[in-house]
């Protein structure tokens, strides 16, 4: 079973970042935003993407949290977006992987 879902679960935001995250969920395509997020280069592999976001909102979180005049509250949401959606996905795909 793969734990990075459950990593996801223990993540602890502001609720007005997590709001906005699942309000932009609609609106995410993987193809451009995803793209976007990782510069052009998208992994095959799921979880590597999975694991890469969750990387970086972490990095994004740190900043926040630290005060840096650098910190881009767009980015740390479009972070969420993408994590949320992917993490989605890969739920979705292995639930569906279980009951074929």
């Amino acid at each position: 079973m793969n734990m990075l879902p459950a990593t996801l679960a223990t993540l602890r935001r502001p609720r007005l970042l997590v709001r906005a995250a699942r309000f932009g969920l609609g609106d995410y395509r993987r193809e451009r935003d995803l793209a976007r997020l990782m510069q052009g280069r998208l992994p095959d592999n799921a979880q590597t993407v999975l694991a890469w976001l969750i990387d970086q909102e972490q990095r994004m979180e740190a900043i926040r949290q630290s005060g840096d005049a650098g910190y881009s509250t767009a980015r740390h949401i479009e972070l969420l977006i993408a994590l949320m959606a992917e993490a989605r996905l890969i739920c979705d795909f292995e639930s569906q992987r279980t009951t074929e």
